[in-house]
């Protein structure tokens, strides 16, 4: 790691530290043991979505082409973050080099970034299939699947890619600390030489867009589709109906719920543990929880898994 002092006695940063969770070493260790087992439990469980999904032809609907993509980007997303926090716990200086910091800050938000496009494309699959379900084999075909994956992941991919290239040339003096886990905006715009407030307003303003704008595509969906389910003479009928959308509700609740905490909450110095926990949350244990609630209310996964695992 090198650091270049210049005449006025500031500093040119290279690198940087994260400092994570703060504690002795025996709690790192132990922390490192609780996060690599969530790492491999996460690992496993997207990944059987993923072959089931693969193996049963019964499943090779839009609807879990959709899943199987969204179990590949949990994979992803969560390991932006947790191979490198479970080498922080071991290291004594827990530096990340600018280049991988900067790398993990374009994965990290562009992997979210993507995660919001494809919550919101199926929110419109369940959409479609509820409300115009004679339809939905002609509207939801397989190619306009395969279109809509594409472009959850070109767009998804693209999203931040200006912005963050603009902050990666900016010059970072004095302290190299991060109060977080990852390389965070915020942290990372608190080093910055001189203080550029036009490139945190386009930040500022660019990150929660798609959050917003998706969310709000998503809830007018579900109310269509509660509209929908209350068209549903039946009682059995209309739980029938709404258990087909039951668990991304659940997905939606719980990414959104954290982001929205995480958006909302004041970013001083007091509440970075907060923060800390709340980015925890959903970069962390929503993939976990991804696989748990999809197969916990999906018969037809539950059937799938059962016959990978031979049971």
């Amino acid at each position: 790691m090198k650091i270049f002092n210049t005449p006025n006695n500031s500093s040119t940063i290279t690198g940087f530290i994260l400092l994570g969770f703060p504690c002795p070493m025996e709690g790192q260790v132990l922390l490192f043991v609780l996060f690599s087992i969530v790492y491999l439990l996460t690992l496993m469980g997207n990944g059987s979505i993923i072959c089931a999904v693969c193996w049963d032809q019964r499943l090779h609907t839009p609807m879990y082409i959709l899943l199987a993509n969204f179990s590949f980007l949990e994979i992803w997303y969560v390991t932006s973050t947790v191979p490198n926090m479970l080498a922080n716990f071991l290291s004594e200086t827990k530096v990340i080099s600018f280049s991988g910091c900067f790398l993990q800050f374009y994965f990290f938000f562009s992997l979210g970034s993507t995660e919001s496009f494809f919550l919101a494309v199926m929110a419109f699959d369940r959409y479609l299939a509820i409300c115009w379900p004679l339809h939905y084999p002609t509207i939801m075909t397989g190619r306009l699947c395969t279109y809509f994956v594409a472009n959850c992941w070109i767009f998804g991919f693209l999203w931040f890619l200006i912005p963050i290239i603009i902050i990666s040339q900016m010059s970072f003096c004095g302290s190299r600390i991060i109060d977080h886990f990852l390389c965070d905006p915020g942290p990372l715009l608190a080093l910055t030489c001189k203080r550029a407030p036009v490139i945190e307003l386009v930040f500022s303003t660019l990150s929660p867009l798609p959050l917003i704008i998706l969310f709000i595509f998503i809830m007018g969906s579900y109310t269509l589709v509660l509209k929908a389910v209350l068209r549903v003479p039946s009682a059995a009928g209309r739980k029938k109906v709404f258990s087909t959308c039951g668990s991304h509700l659940a997905m939606v609740s719980l990414f959104y719920g954290s982001v929205l905490v995480m958006c909302g909450s004041p970013a001083s110095e007091h509440e970075a543990g907060m923060q800390k926990i709340v980015t925890l949350f959903y970069s962390v244990m929503t993939p976990l929880l991804n696989p748990v609630i999809y197969s916990l209310r999906n018969k037809d996964m539950k059937r799938a898994l059962q016959k990978i695992l031979g049971t």
